[in-house]
Formats: C-alpha cells, sequence, structure tokens
C-alpha cells in the first residue's frame, strides 16, 4: 500500500493536474519524463539520473489505472485515462491486443549455489527460521505462503504441505524434504509459544509480540541477519524460491510439475526454469548439434570429439 500511494504521489505531482482533468496525453507526457529524467520532480531516478526501470514506470501506471478503474466503477470519473496499450494496424480484427506501453526487461532470476545454502542455513539461528527458509529452499513456498501456514496445513505423515493462500487465491497440496518436516517438529515442540493465541505455525518468540504471527517485515529482517552473519551478497526469500524451482527442474522435473509445485497459475511463469537449468539446455544443445553435424557433415567429426 505504501508503495502505490507513492506512486500515486509521483503521478499527480508530475502532471500537476486534479483527478478529473487528467488525460491520456498527460500520462503520455508523464511516461517520458519518468523514462528520460527530464523532469525534476518525485522520479527516483536510477544511476546517472537517467530516469526510472521499466519495471518502476509500469508499476507506477499500474498503480494510476487501478485508482481510475476504483473511481470509474464508483462514478467519479467517466473514463480511465491509462491507456491499455497503443494500437497497430491488427487493431480492428483484435480489439485489446495493441503493443503493451511499457515492455519491461523479462531478467532471470538470481539464485543460490549449495555452498550459499548451507552457509545461511548454518547462520540462521533457531529451528523456526531454519524451518521457514527450509519451506522456500526446499519446497518453493512463496514468503507470504510460508507466513500463511496455519497449524492444520501441515500433513507431517504425508510430508506434505497445503498452501490455502496461495498467490490468486489458489490453493494447492505439495509435496517438501523430510528436512523441513524434521525442523517445523522441532520448533512446534521446543520453540513455539505454548500460550499463543493464533494458529499460524510461525510466530514470534520473544517481545511484546511473543505468539503472535509472524510478520513479512519480521520474516525479512530475519534472513537479512543470517545473510550478513554468513557473509553472503544476497538471499532473499524470493532467490530461496527460485532457487528451489531451479534445481526442481535441474533434476530432471517435468515443467508441469514445476508449475504445480510453484503454484503458477500460467505454464509460461514456469518455462524461465528453463533458462535457468544451464546443464539441461547445454545438454539439450549437444544433442540436437549432434544430430545436425551427422546429417549435414557425415564423418567429418572424429569419433572422440563426440
Amino acid at each position: 500500500m505504501l508503495a502505490v500511494a507513492y506512486d500515486l504521489k509521483v503521478f499527480f505531482t508530475v502532471v500537476g493536474k486534479p483527478v478529473r482533468r487528467v488525460r491520456p496525453a498527460d500520462v503520455l507526457a508523464f511516461m517520458t519524463a519518468q523514462r528520460t529524467g527530464g523532469d525534476g520532480r518525485l522520479q527516483v531516478a536510477g544511476a546517472g539520473g537517467g530516469g526510472v526501470s521499466a519495471r518502476t514506470l509500469r508499476r507506477r501506471l499500474s498503480s494510476v489505472s487501478g485508482l481510475y478503474g476504483f473511481l470509474l466503477a464508483r462514478g467519479d470519473v467517466t473514463v480511465n485515462p491509462v491507456p491499455r496499450g497503443l494500437p497497430t494496424r491488427r487493431e480492428r480484427q483484435r480489439p485489446g491486443q495493441g503493443v503493451p506501453l511499457v515492455r519491461a526487461p523479462r531478467t532471470l532470476p538470481r539464485v543460490l549455489d549449495p555452498a550459499e545454502v548451507d552457509a545461511l542455513t548454518a547462520a540462521l539461528r533457531t529451528h523456526r527460521d531454519r524451518a521457514m527458509a527450509a519451506a522456500m529452499v526446499l519446497g518453493g513456498l512463496r514468503r507470504c505462503e510460508v507466513l500463511g501456514l496455519r497449524l492444520g496445513d501441515l500433513r507431517f505423515g504425508e510430508r506434505r504441505v497445503l498452501v490455502a493462500e496461495g498467490k490468486g487465491g489458489h490453493q494447492r497440496l505439495i509435496p517438501v524434504s523430510p528436512r523441513f518436516f524434521a525442523e517445523v517438529s522441532a520448533y512446534l515442540e521446543a520453540e513455539r509459544p505454548a500460550q499463543a493465541a493464533t494458529d499460524a505455525v510461525f510466530t514470534v518468540l520473544k517481545g511484546p509480540r511473543r505468539g503472535l504471527p509472524l510478520s513479512a517485515d519480521g520474516l525479512d529482517e530475519i534472513l537479512d541477519g543470517a545473510r550478513r552473519r554468513a557473509g553472503l551478497a544476497h538471499a532473499t526469500c524470493h532467490q530461496l524460491r527460485h532457487t528451489c524451482l531451479t534445481q526442481l527442474r535441474k533434476a530432471g522435473m517435468s515443467l508441469e510439475a514445476v508449475q504445480a509445485q510453484a503454484g503458477h497459475a500460467s505454464i509460461e511463469s514456469t518455462r524461465i526454469y528453463l533458462h535457468l537449468g544451464d546443464d539441461w539446455l547445454a545438454s539439450q544443445y549437444r544433442r540436437a548439434a549432434e544430430a545436425i553435424d551427422a546429417q549435414l557433415l557425415p564423418g567429418s567429426i572424429p569419433a572422440g570429439a563426440r
């Protein structure tokens, strides 16, 4: 919510118009000013003062569009000034299929190597903390899904976890490594406050909030401290999840199975893990290249080079 509020502050400060007077031309001018750095007001420019990133601009436009969508539903405005996309020659045949206003680059997520995972795990101080990390790096859970786990969601006999509050409201029942269940069992037996008035699995262990559900900021703080103690440059919740899904794919798990484990609504979101599995990609290329070479240049490759 704070990010959305700031996005709206940036937009209306730069545009300089009341809500009802904003037009699509104002939105396009805002985009230009944000990307080029030509307007000195509220940009949070990147290195060199060249304007904000494509991802930041896309998020800001989404925040503005969401506000106008709400106002439109309430009847406060008659139109949403944020264009859905730029028109193309095919727009007449396929309405709504125009070019997106902002194309954000799709980059590969950073993953941790086994030594980094071991160092991070060793730097975590409690069974609770190790259980949360294991849920992400061994089960592929999102941060919000870890914090949303309830005691009834843990299927100890099956070594599975019910993610009842997944992204987009989707539920899934997924297997998780026995290491997670060993850590969570030790946490429930020795660390979780007996008087906790919540069925959330992971709670605060000390201080005035003892026994209350752990917050996202609390989990980030725990991970930040462990990362510093381990001397790691990176190790976020999202990177732990990416590490798990990448390793599952590299180990031969089918793309559809990785999708189910990850809770992706679309297989397109899972395809990125094809590119992270270097061994898989290299083996696929070698097999295809050998077949091509055999067809185009038969007998030209020494047997020992294959």
